[in-house]
């Protein structure tokens, strides 16, 4: 076979080159990977203003929020203001599997979305939170993570659908009715972390700082509102190229996050969503829980302040001396 060949109407180049240092797969295994999910990936990629991470060969990863000015006029899109970096940025909307194939071509590995839709008018769609057990503690800790945070949503008669991060974490999913305040959402996010952090705190810590996390499990809250979170079933830019997955809740416990890879992901799904199976329906945000969550300050907030004290309390402590 060539290195070229068209499929959905795109035309794909140097399909058997390495993906990157250490991927175990080719362009090709991306393709096909994308190929084989699209339609279940593109489910959780529509009307979302899109971010990827690229990776040019012999280049370090890169993140692309604005769309190149070679992208083809077929390609759906939405520009956004950008109060950060004080600017217009052209996102695309990924809302086929053309466009999917498409980013592939581009060496596009990772595909992250917001969790509120190009039409912001409708509220965040999920409450996100994202474990991310520290470097030297295995993913068994994120599991044991994902299982308070559960237990903390069922006594607020919430339910939400896990997965792997495709790195070494989990994220776990709460879905929303249409019409919640992005406020209320991070607020919600917030106090179930909260919750969670307090049924088990030798475990789990709501610690923004890494120093202050002690070797324990961060329960993340920070993925409301304009924050991105990794796809389901999109790619990651490591080892082996694992993706991430879809778990039920009891199989959470004999997974592991290199079990999923774009070699062996497609053939473990078949025809199935588990995603779209596990998901529960949306709900509406407990009264309780927001309240409680408007108490709790902002994490990234707070540890700004935080860090500014620290570092004045070390400069009057190097003065004194």
């Amino acid at each position: 076979m060539g290195s070229e060949e068209v499929r959905a109407g795109v035309s794909l180049t140097n399909l058997d080159k390495p993906l990157f240092d250490g991927a175990e797969a080719t362009k090709r295994d991306l393709v096909d990977y994308l190929e084989a999910v699209g339609e279940r990936m593109v489910r959780q990629l529509r009307d979302r203003p899109l971010s990827v991470v690229r990776v040019r060969p012999g280049q370090e990863p890169f993140m692309q929020k604005n769309l190149p000015k070679y992208t083809p006029d077929w390609l759906h899109r939405v520009t956004v203001w950008a109060e950060s970096s004080r600017r217009e940025v052209t996102y695309a909307l990924c809302d086929d599997v053309r466009t999917l194939l498409w980013f592939g071509n581009q060496r596009a590995i990772e595909y992250h979305t917001t969790l509120l839709l190009a039409d912001h008018s409708t509220g965040p769609t999920h409450l996100v939170l994202d474990l991310d057990p520290p470097a030297e503690q295995p993913f068994r800790q994120a599991v044991l993570a994902a299982q308070l945070i559960r237990t903390a949503l069922h006594n607020d008669g919430l339910d939400g659908a896990v997965k792997t991060s495709g790195a070494k974490g989990v994220h776990v999913f709460v879905p929303l009715r249409p019409g919640a305040a992005i406020e209320d959402v991070a607020a919600a996010t917030r106090a179930i972390a909260a919750r969670a952090e307090r049924i088990d705190p030798d475990l789990a810590t709501t610690a923004f700082i890494r120093d202050d996390r002690a070797g324990k499990v961060f329960l993340d809250s920070t993925r409301a509102g304009g924050g991105t979170v990794v796809a389901t079933y999109s790619p990651r830019i490591r080892p082996g190229t694992p993706v991430s997955f879809p778990v039920a809740w009891s199989d959470l416990d004999s997974v592991g996050p290199r079990d999923f890879t774009v070699r062996t992901a497609a053939a473990l799904l078949g025809d199935r969503d588990p995603w779209a199976d596990e998901m529960p329906d949306p709900y509406v945000l407990p009264a309780d829980l927001v309240a409680e969550g408007h108490t709790i300050p902002i994490a990234r907030v707070q540890a700004m302040h935080e860090g500014k004290r620290r570092a004045r309390a070390r400069r009057a402590s190097a003065e004194s001396e």
